[in-house]
């Protein structure tokens, strides 16, 4: 059958085009000023995140990962592993049991210690982190007058909850407060502090968020934030366990099993990826703060004597390079040292890697530098022996940890947040649509590529496309799709992050080649099936 002509016009609706040519013309490409309402909207729209327990309201701070979220989860996690695990000779895997002996968090700190500071609004009954809610009082300088003037008077003071904009609603809510109070002078600079912060005298003055009065906030308060359980039968203090908030303790729990039947040496590290809990007073920021989430976990042990400085400094270099081959931009990430009086007690350093979200620069990946503190407290409450025999030295210690942890969910919400953007293209009828794009790494994609025959009533081009669907299915996550026109298929693959659609036409009757299109330029090229195989195996390694 002869091929229909392609123009320059149609290329992009027919799903022709010459190689390398860019198929049709596009806006510059940009994010949404509400990126995280849209990113929040195409997420449940297509599958990516569902609130949990959606028909029943939802339940805050728990999320369910669809049909392409949990493919992108599993390629963030395939990608982290291979990368961090298989492709290093001095890693090795572990996976432990998320409820661990009770002994584990007293050892550790956690029962004792893995606190938030909590504060209720009595009059709202919302409750706040404490390191999360700002305040500043609102001091004016007076005008001066025939008493001399030039005094300070505070208004009363403002707060806020952390935010990308914390600092300019005090500054605005200040200004406000002024104007009401109708005092004529010169608003000085906020002296902006945290909840934790505030003077005893000070609390019954700072207004609530929810209401905008004073008076109703109570003082800080401690709150563990494991999620208590119980094991057997019984229900008393005997039988009380955790959920596991953090999965590196697992990790130490197990190191002699790990050097005694793993063949591994000093400096080597221990991964594993799994669910953690943590009762989080205030979740928020769509999957960023939740109450279940997924880490991935590296405790890299190293001798006492040895350049933890160094050490440290190659996993955060490791850290950024992953990152960006995975499609963030470094643009997107910067740094933040822990300053030395706020770092815990056993800890020589930490550095969090830090990704500008829409709703602020927040942490990203965390790389402790955490001494023997683990395997020490471990040895001390089992009575078991954390040493290790270096044959090099012919000595024995307890090895030096440092730690790279980052969380799953977070990385996808930081990929989404990077790859999603809007430019315009041509519709069926040549007029300029918006056309949203997840830019996503294809490692990161959950479908890889499309088949899409070119109209649904010609069975030989269904037949083709059948074929050629069921071939790639065994290598790759794959979509097939033969309903609507063909620049809507585009459309809707473009949404999802798929990186590339093969066409199959008339022409691939003729000669076996196909119209391969790439998901970001919208450019065109014919290729057939072994190039096609090549050309994935060299991009998705």
């Amino acid at each position: 059958m002869q091929a229909p002509a392609v123009t320059a016009a149609t290329a992009e609706l027919t799903g022709g085009g010459r190689a390398g040519y860019l198929s049709s013309p596009m806006s510059t490409p940009s994010a949404p000023a509400n990126l995280m309402d849209a990113l929040v909207s195409l997420c449940k729209r297509r599958g990516f995140i569902f609130p949990s327990s959606d028909i029943y309201g939802g339940l805050n701070g728990f999320f369910d990962y669809g049909p392409l979220g949990v493919e992108m989860k599993n390629n963030i996690k395939a990608a982290w592993w291979r990368d961090f695990v298989q492709r290093r000779d001095d890693m090795v895997g572990l996976d432990s049991s998320i409820i661990h002996h009770p002994t584990t968090w007293k050892a550790s700190g956690h029962v004792d210690n893995f606190t938030d500071p909590l504060v209720d609004c009595k009059v709202s009954k919302q409750r706040y982190r404490a390191d999360q809610l700002f305040f500043a009082a609102v001091i004016v300088e007076l005008e001066a007058n025939a008493s001399g003037g030039g005094e300070k008077q505070i208004a009363g003071y403002v707060s806020a909850l952390e935010s990308d904009r914390t600092d300019v609603e005090l500054q605005d809510k200040a200004v406000e407060l002024k104007r009401r109070r109708a005092i004529r002078g010169t608003l000085l600079p906020l002296q902006i502090r945290d909840f934790t912060q505030a003077k005893p005298e000070e609390i019954p003055l700072i207004p609530s968020p929810a209401t905008g009065e004073p008076g109703s906030l109570t003082p800080p308060r401690s709150f563990n934030m494991m999620f208590q359980t119980y094991v057997g039968a019984l229900r008393d203090d005997s039988a009380v366990a955790y959920l596991r908030p953090e999965t590196a303790q697992g990790i130490f729990i197990n190191f002699k099993n790990v050097i005694d039947t793993g063949r591994v040496k000093v400096p080597f590290g221990i991964a594993q990826v799994g669910k953690a809990f943590r009762n989080e007073i205030n979740p928020r920021n769509f999957t960023f703060r939740s109450r279940e989430f997924e880490q991935m976990e590296i405790e890299y042990f190293i001798a006492p004597n040895a350049d933890w400085q160094k050490c440290h400094r190659g996993w955060i270099d490791a850290g950024l390079a992953w990152l960006e081959s995975i499609g963030v931009p470094r643009t997107m990430l910067s740094e933040y040292a822990h300053p030395k009086e706020k770092l815990s007690h056993y800890s020589k350093g930490t550095v969090d890697i830090m990704f500008k979200f829409p709703f602020g620069v927040q942490e990203l990946w965390g790389f402790a530098a955490r001494g023997d503190f683990d395997l020490t407290q471990h040895q001390q409450f089992s009575g078991k022996s954390m040493e290790y025999f270096d044959e090099a030295t012919k000595t024995k210690y307890v090895p030096h940890v440092v730690e790279p942890s980052v969380g799953v969910d977070r990385i996808l919400l930081a990929a989404l947040c990077a790859a999603y953007t809007e430019d315009e293209a041509p519709d069926e009828k040549g007029k300029l649509e918006k056309r949203v794009v997840l830019r996503l790494s294809p490692r990161l994609a959950p479908v890889k590529v499309a088949v899409l025959p070119l109209v649904k009533n010609k069975p030989e081009l269904v037949a083709v496309a059948e074929q050629l669907h069921a071939k790639l299915q065994r290598k790759v996550a794959v979509f097939y799709d033969q309903s609507g026109a063909i620049g809507r298929r585009y459309r809707r693959q473009d949404e999802i992050g798929t990186p590339w659609c093969v066409t199959i036409d008339f022409d691939t009757l003729a000669n076996g080649t196909f119209t391969l299109r790439e998901r970001d330029s919208m450019a065109q090229r014919r290729m057939n099936e072994p190039e096609l195989l090549a050309m994935l195996g060299e991009k998705l390694d």
